[in-house]
This record gives C-alpha cells, structure tokens and sequence, in this order.
C-alpha cells in the first residue's frame, strides 16, 4: 500500500490507477462519508479509457487511513490533507478535482478558497472540479443543526451513528449488497465533522455566484442522503460560463454506481474531453 504522513502524523492511504499510454492529466477523487476509496474502481476504469490517470486517498478516519473512525480533530484538517494529496500525486497535465458528497464538501471548500482576497496556505490551483451529488445541503432542519452546533462544542469527538441507510445509496441490490458487505465501510460520524459539512457546505453555496473555475455538477434528484436542493441552488446562482450541470431525476445518492451510471459517465467524459 502507499501510504502519505500529514503534518499532524497520520497516514493516508493513496490509491492510483493509471492509464495506459499519455494521460490528459489526473482525475483526482475525493470519497464520501463512511466509505473509501477502493469502490471507485469501476469508475477509474472508466476514466482511464478516456485518456485520464485516477487517483485518490481514503481521507483520515476511513478505509485504510489513521484516525478514529469518523473524527476530525481540527476544523479544516480535511482540506490540509487534501492540499498536501493534491501536492504529491500532481503530475503532467491537466488535475481535475471529483468529490462525492461529503467529498464534494471537501473539494468545493478547497476551490472555493482560491476566491478569498487572503487564500490559507492549504489552497491550491487545479485545472477543474467535478461534484457528484455534493452534500452542499444535509437536509438537517433547524433544530437537528442547532443540536450539531452545540454538540461539537461541547463534545466533539463523540461517535455518532451517521443515520444513512444502505439501501439509500443506489436502487442496484448488487451495489448495496457489497457495501454492507465492505469492512471498510463504516457509520460513524462526529459532531466536529457534522459541523465541517454543514457549515462548509454552507459557504460553497455562499460563493456560488462568484464561482470561476469551470466545473461540472451531477446530481441525483431521488438522493435521500443529502439534499438535491443544495445541488440545484448552486446550479441556479453559479455563472453558466463556469458551471455545466444536470441533475438526473430519478436516480439515488451513488450516481456512478446506478443502473443508468453510463449515462453519467458520458456526461462526465464529454465535459472532460474539453481539457
């Protein structure tokens, strides 16, 4: 296995999967909550047909990374461990960034900080992003974030059951089989990255208007794991010059993962090969 230390010592576990003969550049994807990523294979597989190398990390608290299971210690410790990822795994060629929920959190977050006037030392530039079903909005009402608000200043590092469902993710029984099935998935969460994912997929939202780098967002509209409205507000207030989007109404969470996923790969191979 290949293995990145943090600053704050923790290893990451990286996967890559490289393409055969030149490359574009790199797709680099960055997994959702509770899961890892090993179960993008069939997606890497995909993209590298297109011309694309594939990389990625289990991000700290899941798959074969260090760290309690679903814990952050450290507000935007996600997005330093991204940076130091995007860092070593940057080739030749064009970096795409592709986050799935939570991990569509974590790379909106990381590119929307290219549009503060004082950028953190975590900011990095990369060529485009890709969101699949982003958790932009939990669909958590005003009590359920007020209690996360309280709970992670008063006990942050309290494991929590995430609440998601398995049959959530996709309406494929084979797909939702091999995920209950998966030691690597996990159903813990956090306070502390509750409140990561609420409020900065709060602020992506904020930026949306002034959003530049171009970027592609596919979302799920029967997604009971987070909230198709936080994807269709973003579609609604972002520049059409910077952002191609669709929403694919009848399909669950895990949109590469469903029946019609070669619907989405199209979508997203087409918008790729504009790089």
């Amino acid at each position: 296995m290949d293995f990145l230390t943090t600053g704050d010592g923790l290893k990451l576990h990286l996967r890559r999967w490289p393409a055969a003969g030149a490359a574009r550049g790199t797709v680099q994807i960055v997994h959702g909550l509770g899961e890892h990523i090993g179960r993008y294979e069939a997606l890497a597989a995909t993209l590298n047909a297109a011309g694309w190398h594939v990389a990625g990390h289990d991000q700290r608290g899941h798959g074969c990374s260090e760290g309690a299971r679903g814990r952050i210690d450290g507000r935007l410790v996600l997005l330093a461990d991204l940076a130091a990822v995007t860092d070593h795994l940057r080739g030749e060629g064009h970096h795409v960034l592709l986050g799935h929920s939570m991990g569509g959190v974590v790379a909106g977050r990381f590119v929307a900080e290219a549009l503060s006037p004082r950028a953190a030392r975590w900011a990095r530039d990369v060529d485009g992003l890709v969101l699949s079903s982003p958790a932009l909005d939990t669909g958590l009402g005003t009590a359920r974030r007020a209690l996360v608000r309280l709970l992670s200043r008063l006990a942050p590092n309290l494991p929590l059951g995430n609440g998601l469902k398995p049959e959530w993710i996709s309406r494929d029984p084979e797909v939702v089989r091999r995920y209950v099935a998966d030691p690597l998935v996990h159903k813990r969460i956090t306070p502390r990255l509750a409140r990561f994912i609420v409020r900065e997929g709060g602020h992506v939202l904020d930026q949306a208007g002034r959003w530049k780098l171009p970027t592609l967002l596919l979302w799920a509209g029967a997604d009971r794991c987070v909230a198709p409205v936080g994807s269709a507000a973003f579609a609604a207030a972002a520049p059409p010059s910077a952002v191609a989007s669709q929403c694919f109404p009848g399909l669950f969470h895990e949109i590469f993962n469903e029946p019609e996923h070669e619907q989405v790969t199209t979508a997203l191979t087409q918008w790729l090969a504009r790089f």
